[in-house]
């Protein structure tokens, strides 16, 4: 598995196919499989490369408490590291945010965005108060098993095997204490991207479940009228649309990709 070095120690991440690319940012607790029901045809046409965050997946643990901000960094360091050309950012809950806040910050190193269930732009005191809940370790550890099944909404194996390596995630310590610092972190101002979405000057497709209990549908629409010019599709899924119903995502995406990444054929 490779690796780049960031700041804040070395991140794991797959590389796939070849052509223009396609970039996979995966939620809190999860991990790039999540995406595997849509990589392999994603990488038939594109390079696709996705990312383990730190202290996800095959990446270690941070040097630092994580936070949405700080992965944001993790994502810029990444890009510069491998010297990307503008690519497709396809960006689930967290990474949505850190992917956001790259369109802003480098507008140059982003060709389009792909926004899911994404984070960054929920604001507002009632929202803020509710991350500062979730991101209580005493909170979060009561509750995130059955708030992994709630959000998810299993629907194919591939959405089975995320609950079960999520779930055994969040029944350990350092799952309870790495979800409870992501969540809070989104309370925090670094975090609210909403008087900067304007500065979004890449084509954005949104794409949300509209059974997600994690970051409900009313945060999409709201995102929707934040970002200038940004299309919004509802898929009847939970908060992991690409891996419930791929062919349906991809039904939408690939049309999108097509638009901002040509492929020379």
């Amino acid at each position: 598995m490779p690796t780049v070095e960031t700041r804040v120690g070395p991140v794991a991440y797959s590389d796939d196919g070849t052509g223009p690319i396609v970039v996979l940012l995966h939620a809190v607790l999860h991990d790039r499989h999540d995406f595997d029901a849509i990589k392999p045809d994603l990488a038939r046409r594109y390079r696709v490369i996705a990312v383990d965050w730190p202290g996800h997946g095959e990446s270690p643990a941070p040097a630092g408490t994580p936070s949405a901000a700080l992965y944001a960094d993790v994502l810029e360091d990444l890009v510069a590291a491998l010297d990307l050309p503008p690519a497709v950012f396809v960006g689930s809950s967290v990474g949505g945010y850190c992917a956001s806040r790259l369109a802003i910050m480098v507008p140059g190193r982003v060709a389009g965005l792909v926004l899911v269930d994404t984070g960054g732009f929920l604001g507002g005191p009632v929202a803020k108060a509710y991350c500062r809940v979730l991101g209580t370790p005493a909170v979060m550890r009561r509750v995130l098993p059955r708030f992994v099944r709630s959000y998810l909404q299993a629907q194919t194996d591939n959405d089975e095997a995320a609950l079960q390596r999520v779930t055994e995630r969040a029944r350990t310590a350092e799952g309870v204490e790495l979800t409870a610092a992501l969540w809070r972190s989104f309370a925090a101002a670094d975090a609210d991207l909403r008087g900067r979405a304007g500065l979004i000057s890449a084509p954005t497709l949104i794409v949300w479940g509209a059974r997600d209990t994690a970051i409900p549908l009313r945060f999409g629409l709201a995102t929707q009228r934040l970002i200038p010019g940004a299309r919004l599709e509802v898929l009847p899924t939970g908060h992991l649309p690409f891996s419930s119903q791929p062919r349906k995502f991809l039904a939408l995406v690939e049309p999108f990709l097509a638009q901002v990444l040509p492929v020379k054929l």
